[in-house]
């Protein structure tokens, strides 16, 4: 029986710099769209045979001791893995358990530094580049938790670990590329589910409560302000942190902004370009430079790298470095609109997504199911 290793694993030996070589069976458009760093492609089939391919595949494996195999749940890198191994004792072999399902579950943990009075822990989904926070106050231990995924235990156990107890659950907005688990993270702890104001607009079904613009959440001795920062969604709303940091989701991310169409669909992404546009230059600019920016994704490339900053450490900015380092922020309005009106490819199954966050859909889905759901880059960037 073949080796296996946990996606944990692969990403301990990524980020330790172990030498392995990883083999990703995926067929080619599904590996050129979206893969783990450094991973090669060598599409093989489920109940293919490796008789004639072994040259082709050790092609790529000279000097190789160690090989990983990896595919979509773990079914044909699993059979590459046990062909390999009964044909060469040449490689130390093992494939990864549930494939890029798996990986899509990596959460990283990074503190960002706003000042001894707030504890702020990012959240990072490796794969798919989804940021999420637990906001505490360290003298009373309270916290609210800011976009959460499904994988709800990351949260309640980051909470834990940082001395803090969840007295509430916050979604910014209805995501398009994960499901969230803001609602089940609330019901389990029986503490309040926060959304703004306008998520009634968006005909969002599920039960929770209602931040007005400007409503201010006392966590503690934190005060964390909703500001409304439309664009994105029309719903969205951006948290102010103790007048220190500024939670941006989708609104603002580290080297780009959020697209705009993803609601208000490709004939009327206008209308969102501009709401961002003045959302960005008249809320989010306008606050202090020193203002830490905290977004809620980083780009992930097709290469499977962050696109700025690296797992476990801190993705963050500030306005000041984010207005003068930002491109698309020094472009006029209608400069800006024409530039979101082309913003790439679309999250994977995002309609469905988005109909799931409204609770539009009734039955829920098991925690495999929405993992298939989720696979694929978040592309929620400009």
């Amino acid at each position: 029986m073949v080796t296996t290793l946990s996606a944990e694993r692969l990403a301990e030996l990524q980020d330790d710099g172990e030498a392995y070589t990883l083999v990703d069976t995926r067929p080619e458009e599904s590996f050129e769209s979206w893969h783990v760093a450094d991973a090669i492609n060598f599409p093989f089939g489920p109940e293919e045979k490796l008789d004639g391919r072994l040259e082709e595949l050790e092609e790529h494996l000279e000097g190789t001791g160690r090989v990983l195999t990896i595919c979509a749940k773990g079914i044909s890198s699993a059979n590459l893995a046990t062909q390999l191994e009964s044909a060469t004792d040449e490689y130390d072999v093992a494939a990864v358990e549930g494939g890029m399902k798996g990986w899509s579950r990596v959460y990283d943990r990074a503190e960002i530094n706003v000042g001894d009075s707030v504890e702020l822990v990012q959240i990072q989904r490796r794969a798919k580049g989804c940021l999420s926070y637990v906001v505490g106050c360290p003298e009373t231990g309270e916290a609210l938790v800011v976009d959460p995924t499904a994988d709800t235990d990351e949260f309640a156990v980051a909470a834990e670990e940082a001395g803090l107890s969840i007295v509430g659950v916050l979604d910014t907005h209805v995501h398009a590329d994960h499901v969230s688990g803001g609602r089940d993270l609330a019901d389990r702890l029986e503490v309040p589910y926060y959304l703004g104001e306008r998520a009634a607009e968006r005909g969002v079904e599920i039960s929770y409560t209602s931040l007005e613009r400007n409503e201010v959440l006392e966590v503690g001795m934190l005060e964390l302000k909703a500001l409304e920062t439309p664009g994105h969604t029309s719903e969205m709303i951006s948290v102010l942190v103790d007048d220190r940091a500024l939670l941006t989701a989708d609104t603002l991310h580290v080297d780009s902004t959020g697209r705009t169409e993803l609601e208000f669909n490709e004939d009327e992404g206008e209308k969102g370009a501009r709401m961002l546009y003045e959302t960005l230059h008249r809320t989010v600019l306008a606050e202090p430079e020193s203002i830490v920016v905290c977004p809620g994704h980083v780009t992930v490339t097709a290469d499977g790298e962050f696109a700025h900053g690296a797992p476990g450490e801190p993705i963050e900015t500030t306005v000041q470095d984010a207005r003068t380092g930002i491109d698309i922020l020094e472009l006029e309005e209608e400069e800006f609109v024409e530039r979101m009106a082309d913003a790439g490819e679309k999250p994977s199954n995002y309609e469905e997504i988005i109909d799931r966050n409204r609770g539009a859909l009734g039955e829920e889905l098991d925690s495999e199911d929405r993992v298939e759901l989720e696979l694929g880059p978040n592309n929620c960037s400009a």
